[in-house]
């Protein structure tokens, strides 16, 4: 059996100066997802419901994710594994046919992955303050990270259509209500509209750990920090490179940011 490495100096031809012991967030599990969630209902600002009732289609434009709200709960019976439900909210941004009226709303999606993030029973403080879980074993840490999803569809519904399960009443967090221009429609209309989008999304559990690591050397930068006090604005403007992309179109749309409309 090898030798167990210690925290002090190594003796490597790597250049391995020493091996640390470090605090930080240890992933125990994780998954990624490609989601294509169809028919999503969209709760449009009160102005846009006008534009729908009168529309004969609406054709998809854009699609942020605005938050994903998150929550980790253990599993019965199923040592060391937890639950992670994430809530996905959405602005979504649509173009009615023929009138071509810009409708903005808020779509909601719900998504669930079980995942293995060990068990603790630590409860840790800090001159900052105190950082432990209430109750039982402390939970592992969940992180969700997410792209905007690409709007695949969209489709507007007269309400005597659909049925029971597609008129669910959602309860949405305020801070997500404050990132529309207008309040949101939940009530029941006569005609609703819905999409169909495609998410990427990679989650994980992580919990705080002690881990030994090699060190190679103190981390120094290999740069003077640009500016200062002494400069007058002129000298400062003259270390600003100068914007080429700026004047001359591009000969493809790899870096646009608009690349997932669907125009």
């Amino acid at each position: 059996m090898a030798d167990r490495v210690v925290p002090g100096p190594v003796e490597s031809s790597a250049s391995i100066r020493e091996a640390v012991c470090i605090n930080t967030r240890k992933i125990f599990d994780s998954c990624k997802d490609k989601d294509c969630v169809d028919d999503l209902r969209v709760y449009p600002v009160a102005c846009c419901q006008s534009y729908i009732e009168n529309a004969l289609s609406i054709r998809p434009k854009s699609a942020e994710l605005l938050h994903v709200a998150v929550k980790v709960e253990p599993v019965s019976f199923n040592r060391g594994c937890y639950t992670v439900d994430c809530t996905y909210f959405y602005r979504v941004t649509g173009e009615t046919f023929p009138a071509c009226h810009i409708c903005t709303g808020l779509a909601v999606f719900d998504k669930r992955v079980m995942l293995f993030g060990s068990e603790g029973s630590v409860k840790s403080f800090s001159s900052l303050g105190p950082m432990h879980h209430c109750g039982g074993n402390d939970m592992p840490i969940a992180v969700v990270n997410s792209v905007d999803p690409i709007a695949l569809h969209m489709r507007i519904s007269d309400a005597e259509c659909l049925k029971n399960t597609e008129m669910e009443q959602r309860s949405i967090p305020e801070c997500i209500s404050a990132c529309f221009s207008d309040s949101l429609l939940f009530t029941d209309t006569a005609r609703r509209w819905f999409v169909t989008i495609g998410q990427f999304s990679i989650i994980r559990l992580e919990r705080d750990t002690q881990l030994l690591i090699p060190a190679y050397d103190y981390c120094l930068p290999d740069k003077e920090c640009p500016g200062g006090s002494d400069d007058d604005p002129c000298t400062l403007f003259s270390r600003i490179r100068f914007p080429v992309d700026e004047f001359f179109p591009p000969d493809d749309f790899c870096g646009c940011e608009d690349y997932k409309s669907m125009v």
